[in-house]
C-alpha cells in the first residue's frame, strides 16, 4: 500500500533511516514522509518512534497502516486512535511511544481457520482468489490516505470505514 501511495505521488522510497526505507514527497498539499519498516513486524515500533522524534511530527499527523486479521479481506478501519487489538506491530509502536493516541489504517486481510497459527496465516501466500481482489483493496487504502490527509480524518472514515 505504501509502495502504491509511492507510486502514485512520484516518491522515491529509497532513504534508510530509523530501521526503515523512506521517502518524502507531497500528498494532498502535504509534506508527508512514507515510512516502510524494515524491522521484524513485532519490532516495529523501533522504527516508527525514532522517525516521529527525529521528524517532529506530532501523534496527530501520524498514520500507521497495518494488516488485521480481525477484519475480512478489504475492509479499511481508519481510527484516531485505539488499541493494539492483538496486532503485535501496533504493541510495539504503543510501547515505543507510550500512547494509544495516534491515527491508524488497519487493512483487513481475513481469519485464519479454526485451529491455524496467526502468525503462520499472516505469513503465508494469499490465495489466487484474494490475489485478485488484491489490487482494488490497494487501491482504496491508498484512496482513503489521500482522503484522510486532503479532507480530515472525520471525512476520510465516513467515506472508507466499511
Amino acid at each position: 500500500m505504501v509502495d502504491e501511495l509511492a507510486r502514485r505521488h512520484r516518491i522515491r522510497m529509497w532513504r534508510r533511516r530509523f530501521k526503515a526505507v523512506c521517502g518524502k514527497g507531497r500528498i494532498a498539499g502535504h509534506d508527508v514522509w512514507l515510512i516502510k519498516p524494515q524491522t521484524y513486524m513485532n519490532l516495529s515500533g523501533e522504527a516508527v518512534s525514532p522517525a516521529v522524534g527525529t521528524l517532529g511530527c506530532g501523534l496527530d499527523r501520524l498514520l500507521v497502516i497495518s494488516d488485521d486479521i480481525s477484519l475480512p479481506l478489504g475492509t479499511l478501519r481508519l481510527r484516531e486512535k485505539g488499541s493494539a487489538g492483538g496486532h503485535k506491530g501496533l504493541a510495539s509502536i504503543i510501547q515505543e511511544l507510550g500512547t494509544e493516541a495516534f491515527p491508524r489504517l488497519r487493512i483487513g486481510v481475513g481469519s485464519p481457520v479454526r485451529g491455524q497459527d496467526a502468525a503462520a496465516y499472516v505469513l503465508d501466500r494469499f490465495s489466487p482468489a484474494e490475489e485478485d481482489v488484491l489490487p482494488d483493496v490497494v487501491r482504496r487504502a491508498a484512496d482513503a490516505v489521500e482522503a484522510w490527509l486532503g479532507q480530515g480524518a472525520a471525512r476520510a472514515m465516513a467515506d472508507y470505514n466499511n
